[in-house]
């Protein structure tokens, strides 16, 4: 059985994490985290208006010998993958060169998701050890990318960044992704500003590239929530889609994230839920340099600390710290990836999970 990317439910029937994911399910604590989000910096080199991470930029990164130490310590702690992320941009630290290949040396399979401007000056180490490099690219032209990933001086790095991309698929070993998120800039002006009518240009050009897969995906506010677009956006953008799965095939794959599936379905920006503790909190956490959190949702929520990976080490952040302290009843009424994984694991309590898979292919569940 070959694993859909997203399909992060079957991927907790995986052999190698099926006993932690069960005892989690029926309420024991876990040892270490089988995924941790790691952002080694807060700083980033462009200024996107519609940032979801606007307000927690360029406030610190975790030392170069500290980031070092953090990745000995999830090798001893058992993760089985790490995702580089941010917050800031991840490739913009010095240190995270050394990570990855830490990391891969030590058989831990690591994500990469990055704007794609310093592919090039990290291209051995991404093209040796990342499994997969996810790139936020949101346009398919110069000019609509200078509109929402403008560089701090307002203009467009977009030709560096699909320049980038193509000498990352000719060495990579891993997955290349090309990431698509659909936004509506509403402005003073008569019309909106999007970039919506992109999505098939992007395909297009991500084929071309040599990415392995095009990411189309919805856009969040502030709080988590989904935003809703226009019908006649929606309607043009499921017909692109529509249009670029002709170009699928072994070695490319089009992906509509369930973000985009609440937009069809017009689920809204709430999604309750009626369980008062996250189980995937014992399976997954967030590392930055202001802070461990539950997970990436409440990055920068005080009330989803966990612990201060500067003054002390991941293993005893670990061992003390209460990973209920978030109801997802109240504080988790967004859009969660992993809510579906959530009722997974009720139902694996109850004796309704499904039977263990064959082999191990891809840990980031």
């Amino acid at each position: 059985m070959t694993l859909n990317r997203l399909d992060l439910v079957s991927k907790l029937y995986q052999p190698a994490m099926l006993q932690k994911v069960t005892d989690v399910a029926h309420g024991s604590t876990s040892t270490g985290p089988v995924v941790v989000d790691l952002d080694p910096t807060t700083f980033c080199d462009l200024a996107c208006p519609e940032c979801i991470s606007g307000k927690l930029l360029n406030q610190g990164r975790f030392t170069p010998e500290r980031l070092g130490s953090l990745a000995d310590e999830i090798i001893a702690m058992g993760v089985q993958a790490v995702i580089l992320i941010g917050g800031g941009e991840p490739l913009a630290h010095r240190g995270t060169r050394s990570v990855l290949k830490t990391l891969g040396e030590a058989g831990i399979a690591v994500g990469v998701v990055t704007n794609g401007t310093l592919i090039k000056q990290n291209l051995d180490e991404l093209s040796t050890y990342a499994s997969w490099v996810r790139v936020s690219v949101d346009a398919a032209t110069r000019e609509t990318f200078g509109i929402f990933r403008p560089d701090r001086k307002g203009g467009s790095v977009f030709d560096k960044v699909i320049e980038n991309m193509r000498a990352l698929a000719e060495s990579k070993r891993g997955a290349l992704g090309y990431s698509f998120l659909v936004m509506v800039r509403e402005d003073e002006s008569p019309s909106a500003v999007s970039n919506h009518h992109e999505v098939l240009q992007a395909a297009e050009l991500a084929k071309e590239i040599g990415c392995d897969y095009f990411e189309v995906k919805a856009m969040f506010d502030d709080d988590h929530h989904i935003v809703g677009v226009p019908d006649e956006v929606l309607e043009s953008v499921e017909s692109q889609i529509a249009q670029a799965r002709k170009l699928e095939d072994d070695g490319f794959s089009i992906i509509d994230s369930s973000t985009m599936l609440s937009l069809r379905t017009r689920s809204g920006p709430v999604q309750p839920k009626d369980y008062d503790r996250c189980r995937i909190a014992e399976l997954r956490t967030l590392v930055t340099p202001s802070g461990v959190y539950i997970c990436p949702y409440h990055r920068g929520n005080p009330k989803a600390q966990l612990g201060d990976a500067v003054t002390e080490s991941l293993p005893e952040i670990w061992q003390n710290a209460d990973r209920g302290l978030i109801d997802p009843s109240v504080d988790c009424r967004f859009h969660c990836a992993r809510h579906d994984s959530n009722l997974e694991l009720e139902a694996i309590k109850v004796g309704r999970g499904r039977p263990a898979l064959d082999t191990d292919e891809d840990p980031f569940i």
